[in-house]
């Protein structure tokens, strides 16, 4: 019987040949095709059940891909404050769409008072080729015009709960403590935008009660566990410090009290590496990667022994990271896919094969040999 790491050494790659999307087909065990290409920054990518693809750019765009072909822009989409990290973000369906047709969008809103702009999410139904029926259903509030670590990730548990995530706009490293700023921390609601009855601070005098977990810096990784249904994020460290945590109701993830990593002046940030009552990672990396992105694989496509295992995409260095699990531990880590490009998104498309969202590279899906 093959090792997992045999398996996962014929079935990705020979690492020590660095290679791009455009020659990856060369490499032994797998190929790979490019999916559709000309937008710029494609942030958000989910599928509707006639296979068509929905592509968010972060430059304000809402895109339907059939069949490898790109659509004109579609109508409707919210107004969003194109600043640095922020735009049109992420994008997933109601896990009852068939039934309710309602999508959700995350986007940098600049409705609310002050100047500059803010996390939003919103729903709306897609008719013909336009959105339709938009409802915003939670504005951070305290805008700035800080361009940075807006989050910002969707997803839905298996109770059907909406999880989304802001980061906590970058000059305000105290948002992520303090219960009554927006920022820096896991949101949860209902589908309609409801706060839960028991999000873990709806009895918490003048905490924002949809929050359901604090202490975080700049998610952009949200996913759902495929066995233990519990929610995993990955968030940016300063330099150094990216983590992998599994989020709980209440609980504390540290930022910027306890971190791993340093200020970009190379002073320290975080006064701990660890500290009573404050939840630590399952994993982080030193020097940081610059994580954006994760998807668990599930499908039968690549070998039986990468089900249930992680995929991590890097912004900073251009490849994956392929994270063997055990459990909740990370029992083995390997870099893979060098010079695929700037990982924006991954996910497992309903086909069972692996998507990968790169800035300036278009969506990339990546196929067995």
């Amino acid at each position: 019987m093959k090792t997992l790491t045999s398996c996962l050494t014929a079935i990705l790659l020979a690492v020590a040949i660095p290679f791009s999307a455009a020659i990856a087909q060369n490499q032994p065990g797998f190929r790979t095709e490019k999916v559709v290409e000309g937008i710029d920054v494609p942030w958000g990518m989910t599928w509707l059940p006639d296979g068509d693809m929905l592509v968010t750019n972060r430059g304000g765009q809402l895109y339907r891909v059939h069949e490898g072909t790109l659509s004109a822009p579609l109508g409707g989409v919210p107004e969003v404050h194109v600043n640095g990290q922020g735009g049109l973000l992420d994008i997933a369906l109601h896990p009852d769409y068939a039934n309710n047709g309602w999508i959700y969008i995350t986007y940098s809103s600049m409705e609310g008072g002050g100047t500059g702009s803010h996390t939003a999410i919103m729903r709306a139904k897609l008719q013909g080729d336009s959105l339709v029926e938009q409802q915003v259903l939670y504005k951070g509030e305290g805008n700035t015009e800080r361009g940075a670590h807006y989050g910002s990730r969707i997803v839905f548990d298996n109770d059907g709960y909406l999880f989304f995530s802001i980061g906590e706009r970058g000059a305000h490293f105290e948002n992520a403590q303090q219960l009554d700023r927006d920022g820096g921390k896991i949101y949860r609601l209902h589908d309609d935008g409801r706060i839960p009855a028991d999000n873990p601070f709806v009895n918490t005098p003048g905490a924002k009660t949809a929050v359901y977990s604090h202490g975080h810096r700049n998610p952009q990784g949200l996913t759902l566990h495929p066995t233990t249904g519990q929610v995993w994020e990955h968030e940016h460290g300063p330099m150094g410090g990216d983590e992998i945590n599994i989020i709980q109701p209440g609980k504390n993830y540290g930022w910027p009290i306890v971190g791993y990593g340093i200020d970009y002046n190379g002073q320290p940030l975080a006064v701990a590496t660890s500290r009573e009552g404050i939840e630590q990672p399952i994993f982080y990396w030193d020097p940081s990667i610059a994580p954006s992105g994760m998807a668990f694989i599930t499908s039968d496509n690549y070998g039986p022994d990468l089900k249930g295992h992680l995929l991590v995409g890097s912004l900073k260095f251009r490849y994956m990271v392929h994270l063997v699990l055990d459990g909740n531990n990370v029992v083995a880590s390997e870099n893979v896919f060098p010079g695929i490009g700037r990982v924006r998104n991954i996910k497992q498309g309903p086909d069972g094969y692996i998507y990968v969202a790169t800035e300036g590279d278009g969506i990339i899906r990546i196929l067995p040999e």
